[in-house]
């Protein structure tokens, strides 16, 4: 599903911060079938695939997205040690009018993947801003339109602001974190603590 060998090759940037982009990042033989298989969501906002029902060629492009040759790749352009790292997955359907708004993800995130599945005629004037500050839309160093098989990748840092113009409508998007190891630091102290608070409860220290 995935073109690597195309996403191996694209230009990482390093201002604002480091992102790179890339064009058909989905083989453009089987693009329209992914397309075809993105999950029905019927409201706003962000929805787990374990929450829909895709078809197989978009269960299969999951699969590879989390799999660790897309890993190896992502880690190696960004300069990111990913491994072990836990993955999330989210989809979006629709956008609301606030969802572009000027941002930056949380660092409990290491990286973040976008990927996205409108037509041309969907959603074209809404590409995704790297920007150089938190407050001008306008000043931007790249433009991602969100058109089936675009990906961009960042790293997270405090200051990768991003957003897009204001839409409200069907906007079809993927978007992969590989989370920081803080968030699995908070499980495994939470579950260290019950555990701990249980063998109190019982007698065992």
């Amino acid at each position: 599903m995935l073109d690597l060998a195309r996403i191996r090759a694209a230009e990482v940037r390093q201002e604002p911060y480091p992102f790179f982009v890339v064009e058909r990042a989905i083989r453009p033989d089987v693009a329209d079938q992914v397309a075809e298989d993105f999950p029905a969501i019927d409201r706003a906002g962000v929805v787990s695939p374990g929450e829909t029902d895709p078809g197989p060629a978009f269960r299969q492009l999951i699969a590879e997205l989390e799999g660790e040759a897309f890993r190896r790749v992502v880690a190696d352009k960004m300069g990111v040690d990913l491994a072990g790292l836990d993955t999330k997955i989210n989809v979006r359907g629709h956008a609301r009018r606030t969802d572009g708004n000027i941002h930056t993800d949380t660092p409990t995130k290491a990286v973040t993947v976008l990927l996205y599945f409108n037509r041309e005629t969907e959603a074209s004037d809404t590409g995704l801003r790297i920007l150089n500050n938190s407050s001008n839309l306008d000043d931007y160093a790249a433009e991602v339109p969100p058109l089936l098989g675009n990906m961009l990748v960042f790293k997270v840092t405090p200051d990768c602001w991003h957003g897009h113009k204001p839409f409200e409508g069907e906007r079809k998007s993927l978007q992969l974190n590989y989370l920081s190891g803080r968030e699995r630091t908070r499980k495994h102290e939470r579950l260290r603590r019950f555990v701990r608070h249980l063998g109190r409860r019982i007698g065992v220290d």
